[in-house]
This record gives structure tokens, sequence and C-alpha cells, in this order.
């Protein structure tokens, strides 16, 4: 539990945070800026490609590509909440955020990655409906369904941002303006509190909780059937293909839960701020870059379609 600041409730609130960042002069500051730089870009390309390529290759109009593609977007806003101010901070003599910008910032951040939660449990089911009940989904999973899951993961983590927003920016912050991390999150926000957050952990981690819980619960319950379903099949090029996309998949569950999970799902989660700023550079930059390259070097029809795309360009 993080030591609460103890303040005259009385005073002036807070009108600015400052993002303290990373520790180190102007060389490990501009070394820092290339490597977010260099990782920013390429989750930007990564994700547009995938997009892009899913939304005009009418071979990957399929449910498993829809949610790819959203899973796309997702990744795609998910670090652009946080890494263009994070690269503008390490030139930055103030490194200053509005409360509101704040508030801004931490509202999309969270709706985004509780989103890819949803999502990577909803492409769970889908891999689980198309393996093992093959006959029934077409049915299952027809474009208004997977709407209609992909609403749901939006609706999910809208209730889990307003929730974390509302109580997290109603406290009194009248102490030190100083955040300790390179964006506005939960866990650093809490120490900065002049107020009891007692309430405030317990929602984190009983929503955050509840979260990771279920969608891993939905997650493991449809591999615990794929996998009985895959033992079953006859030895051949299907039985190779089902392992390459749920492979992939799995890739991406196993990098993005373990990350959220050590940042928000145990407790003394909020006393290690300085790992934890290291462990967030994963969940925000590295793994949204990942993905998108995760998918595509180990899915046939995506590098099909990326070279079907590219004829197109570049046939006269």
């Amino acid at each position: 539990m993080p030591a609460h600041r103890q303040g005259n409730l009385s005073a002036t609130p807070l009108q600015d945070f400052v993002l303290v960042g990373f520790k180190g002069g102007p060389e490990t500051q501009a070394l820092l800026f290339a490597v977010f730089l260099a990782l920013y870009v390429v989750t930007v390309l990564g994700n547009l490609i995938m997009i892009v390529v899913i939304t005009l290759d009418a071979h990957l109009h399929s449910p498993m590509y829809f949610f790819l593609r959203n899973l796309s977007i997702v990744d795609l806003c998910y670090s652009t909440v946080i890494a263009p101010k994070a690269l503008a901070n390490f030139f930055s003599p103030s490194k200053a955020i509005t409360f509101a910008g704040c508030a801004t910032q931490f509202f999309f951040f969270s709706l985004f990655g509780s989103t890819e939660a949803f999502i990577l449990a909803v492409m769970a089911y889908d891999r689980f409906v198309a393996i093992c009940s093959p006959l029934r989904y077409p049915v299952t999973m027809r474009p208004s369904a997977c709407a209609r899951l992909v609403l749901v993961s939006y609706c999910g983590g809208l209730f889990n941002t307003t929730m974390q927003t509302s109580f997290t920016f109603s406290l009194p912050f009248c102490g030190s303006n100083r955040i300790n991390h390179f964006f506005c999150d939960v866990t650093a926000l809490l120490q900065l509190a002049c107020a009891d957050t007692a309430l405030n952990e317990m929602i984190l981690f009983g929503i955050c909780g509840l979260i990771i819980l279920g969608t891993i619960v939905v997650i493991l319950v449809s591999y615990g059937y794929i996998i009985v379903t895959i033992l079953r099949m006859s030895a051949g090029s299907g039985r190779l293909k089902v392992f390459s996309t749920c492979g992939s998949h799995l890739t991406v569950v196993f990098l993005f839960y373990g990350t959220v999970f050590v940042m928000y799902a145990q407790p003394g989660a909020v006393e290690s701020m300085d790992q934890g700023k290291v462990i967030s550079v994963f969940y925000t930059v590295v793994i949204p870059m990942l993905n998108p390259l995760v998918y595509s070097l180990r899915n046939k029809d995506v590098k099909e379609a990326l070279q079907r795309l590219g004829q197109k360009h570049t046939e006269p």
C-alpha cells in the first residue's frame, strides 16, 4: 500500500502535473527518445498495414480477421495515447501535463487497454467455435454477432475506465505534483493523493482482477477444448494450420497478460514504480508493435494478402 500524503485538504487543488519520466542526462534522454520513436513508428506502420490489408483483401473478410483488425485498431490507439506525449517530454524542460490532459490520457489508456483484454478473449472464443464446431461456425459467428462481441468489448472497457477515472480523479491532489512515471497511470497517481486511497486500490484490484480473471478463464477454457479437438485430428496440414493460427494468438495473449498481471493484478504493484516504468514500456509500446508482426510473420493468409496487395501496386 502506498504511503498516503498528509496534506491540507483545503489547499489549492493542483492545476498541472509533471511527468517525471526516466532518469538520466541529455544523452540518456536522447537515446530513449530514439528507441521510443523507432518503436512507435513500427507500431503505427505495422498496425495500419494490418488494418488496410484486412479491409482491402476479400480473402480476409472473415470473423477471425475482423477481430484481428479491431485488435490492430485498439493497439494503434492504445500506443498513440501514450507515445507522442512521452516523446515530447524527453526534451521538454517542464514535462508538464494539465490536470484535464492527465485525466483524458488516463481515460483513453484504460479504455483501450481493458478493451484489448476483452478482444483477446473474443478471439479465443472465435477460434474455439471455428475448430470445435465448424458446422455451426457460419451461424454462430455471423457478421452481426461479431459486431456485437466487439461492441461488448468496448462497453466492458468503457465501464472499467469510467470507474477508474472517476474514482482516481475525484481524489484531492494537494501535495506533490510530480508523477513518477512517463504517463498518467493509476498506480503513480494514487501515490500523490493526500487522502486515503484504500477504496481506490480495492476498486483497482477488484475490477482489473475480474477483467483479467474473467477473460483468462474464457481463453483457457476455449483453448482447452481446442487442444482436445486438435489431438483428435489426424496428422497433416490441417493440424499444422490450426497450430499456426492458435500459436499466433497465444503468443499475443502471453505477452499482454503477463505484463498487465505484473502491474495491476497483484498487491504491491503500486509500490515499485521504477520497475513499473520498464514493464509499462512493454505493454504500451512494445506489445502493440509486436502484435502485427506476430500475426503477419506466422500467418500464411496474411502473408499472401500482403503479396497480393503489393502486386496490385506494382502492376502497370
